[in-house]
C-alpha cells in the first residue's frame, strides 16, 4: 500500500511533490510557494487553479475551490480529484486537510487516494515499456491543525484498511473471467487470508454443494465447465459477540444462460461477481482494523453458461432453505445463488449465537441503475433499524445508499403455479424490489436482513470503459464501526 504521513508541522518538501490546497489556505506560503504565484492563482477562487511551472519547491501546485472541499455530496470532491490526478501525476502528493470538515468528504477522498495503489496494469496482462509506464503515487502527506490530528489519524487508519480491502476486491473483479473462475476465487481467498491469523475459510465444491442441498447454486453452476463453489470466510473478532454476516453474489461470468444476453449486454459480465469480491475485501478490511465484532462472509460462486446441463426456463430447483423455485428466467441467476448463500448464512452459529444481521450485496438488476443512476446503491429491507443505520453510515462515509420500498405488496411478483416461488415477475414490473422480495424469503423473518443492489456503484465508468470501484466496502466498514459503538 501507499506510504502515508500525517503532519501538523512542516515536513520536508521535494521537487517530486504535488501540493493540493485551496485559495485562502496559509499552507502553500508556509511551505515556500511563491507569493506572486499564489496571488495570481487566487484571482478566480471559483475555479480550479493549476500551476506546473514557477511553483518551486513543488513540481505542481493546485488550488481547488472551497465549494468542492465542502460540498454536501462527497462525489463532487472526488470527481474533481480524479480528473486532476488523471492529468497530473507526481510521486508524492501533499494534501491540505484544512477544509475537510465533513467526515464524508474526508473519507471519500482518503479512499480514493489510497486506492491509487492499484491500477489495471498491475494485472500484468498488458505489455507496457518502462518509458510508457504510468507515473505512480508512492507517498501521501496529509496536513492538518494540531487539534485535528487525533481526528484525522483515526479517519486515515479507517480509510487505509478500507482501501486495502477495496483494492483486493477491485483486482479480483477486473480480472478476465477465463482466469477468474469459481475455483480460482476460492484459491485466491485461501492465499489472501493466510497472512491474517484471525481469518479462516472453508470451501464447498460442486459435490458438497449438491450433498448439502444448495439446489439453486447448483442449478446456476451446472451448465459451465468451471463448477460452482461456496466459500465461507470467518473473521474471529475480539469478543464472543453475535456475528455480522455478508453474502456476495459471485457469478464469475453471466451469459444469461438460455435467456441469452446481447453482445453489448454481455461485455461487462465478468463484473457480475463484484458482490463476492467486495465481501472478500470487507473481511480483509475488518481483519486489518482488528474489529471487535466477529464477521462472516459467504461467497456464492458460479458461472451462468449455456451447455447440455444448463438450467432451462421452466425448471424447478429446491433451495437450501427448502423452498422450491421455478426458474422462469435463466438470466435472473444472481438471486438464485444469493438465496442459497443467504439461507446458509442465516443458519450459521458462531460463538453459540446466530447472526446479528445478514446483508447481501450484488450487481443484481439493471433496473436499479435506471432508478438511481451510478452514484447511489439501492437498499431494500423491512428492518427499519438496519435501514436507518445503513443510510446514516453511507452519508457519513460518502458511499451512499437510497432506500426502495419492500413489503408484501410485491409477493405476487414471485408467485408460481408449480413451485413455492418463481425467480422473476412475469409482468416486468418493479424488477429490483421484486428481486429483493424473492431474496427476503430465504432469511428467517426474525433475523434482520438487507439487500444492497450495487449494479450502478460497483464500477467506475470513465473514458468509455469500466473498472471495479470497490464499493460498497466503505459503507459496510463504516456501518460495522458505528454498530460496534452501540
Amino acid at each position: 500500500m501507499i506510504e502515508y504521513q500525517l503532519c501538523s508541522e512542516r515536513c520536508p518538501v521535494d521537487s517530486a511533490s504535488h501540493l493540493i490546497s485551496y485559495p485562502q489556505s496559509a499552507l502553500p506560503a508556509s511551505l515556500g510557494a511563491p507569493e506572486t504565484l499564489l496571488q495570481s492563482m487566487r484571482a478566480d477562487e471559483g475555479r480550479v487553479a493549476d500551476a506546473a511551472y514557477g511553483c518551486e519547491p513543488f513540481s505542481h501546485l493546485t488550488l481547488l475551490p472551497a465549494t468542492l472541499w465542502q460540498h454536501r455530496q462527497a462525489a463532487k470532491l472526488t470527481d474533481a480529484w480524479r480528473a486532476l490526478l488523471a492529468q497530473n501525476a507526481a510521486a508524492s502528493l501533499i494534501i491540505d486537510c484544512g477544509l475537510l470538515t465533513r467526515q464524508a468528504n474526508a473519507l471519500a477522498l482518503f479512499h480514493l487516494l489510497f486506492s491509487l495503489d492499484y491500477q489495471l496494469v498491475d494485472l500484468g496482462l498488458k505489455t507496457v515499456s518502462d518509458d510508457n509506464k504510468p507515473a505512480r503515487v508512492s507517498r501521501l502527506i496529509f496536513y492538518c491543525q494540531t487539534q485535528q490530528q487525533a481526528h484525522f489519524s483515526a479517519l486515515l487508519r479507517q480509510a487505509y484498511a478500507t482501501a486495502k480491502g477495496m483494492n483486493i476486491a477491485r483486482r479480483l473483479a477486473d480480472m478476465p473471467s477465463d482466469y477468474c473462475t469459481p475455483a480460482f476465487i476460492a484459491d485466491e481467498v485461501e492465499t489472501l487470508i493466510a497472512g491474517y491469523p484471525d481469518l479462516s475459510c472453508e470451501v464447498l465444491d460442486e459435490t458438497q454443494i449438491k450433498q448439502q442441498g444448495l439446489g439453486l447454486l447448483q442449478a446456476v453452476g451446472k451448465g459451465g465447465n468451471n463448477p460452482p463453489r461456496l466459500v465461507v470466510i470467518r473473521y474471529a473478532g475480539k469478543a464472543p459477540l453475535p456475528f455480522a454476516a455478508y453474502v456476495g453474489k459471485g457469478v464469475t461470468f453471466d451469459t444469461g444462460g438460455h435467456w441469452l444476453k446481447s453482445g453489448d449486454g454481455m461485455y461487462t459480465m465478468k463484473y457480475d461477481m463484484c458482490g463476492a469480491a467486495n465481501v472478500l475485501g470487507l473481511l480483509v478490511a475488518a481483519a486489518e482494523l482488528q474489529l471487535t465484532q466477529p464477521v462472516v462472509g459467504v461467497l456464492a460462486l458460479a458461472e451462468n453458461m449455456i451447455g447440455p446441463a444448463a438450467m432451462r426456463p421452466g425448471d424447478v430447483a429446491v433451495s437450501y432453505a427448502g423452498h422450491s423455485v421455478e426458474i422462469n428466467n435463466t438470466d435472473a441467476e444472481g438471486r438464485l445463488v444469493l438465496a442459497d448463500g443467504i439461507a446458509w448464512a442465516s443458519r450459521m452459529i458462531v460463538n453459540g449465537q446466530p447472526a446479528r444481521y445478514v446483508i447481501d450485496l450484488a450487481t443484481l438488476t439493471g433496473a436499479v441503475v435506471k432508478a438511481l443512476g451510478y452514484d447511489l446503491s439501492g437498499l431494500m429491507t423491512q428492518d427499519e433499524s438496519l435501514r436507518h443505520a445503513l443510510t446514516q453510515a453511507g452519508q457519513r462515509c460518502g458511499d451512499e445508499v437510497w432506500s426502495l420500498p419492500l413489503d408484501e405488496r410485491f409477493a405476487g411478483q414471485i408467485a408460481s403455479n408449480i413451485a413455492d416461488y418463481c425467480n422473476t415477475p412475469t409482468n416486468s414490473a418493479a424488477i429490483s424490489t421484486s428481486a429483493a422480495w424473492f431474496l427476503s424469503r430465504f432469511c428467517p423473518d426474525d433475523m434482520p436482513w438487507a439487500h444492497l443492489d450495487i449494479s450502478g456503484t460497483a464500477l467506475w465508468r470513465e473514458k468509455g470503459y469500466s473498472v471495479a470501484s470497490g464499493r460498497p466496502v466503505p459503507l459496510l466498514i463504516q456501518h460495522l464501526l458505528e454498530d460496534m459503538e452501540k
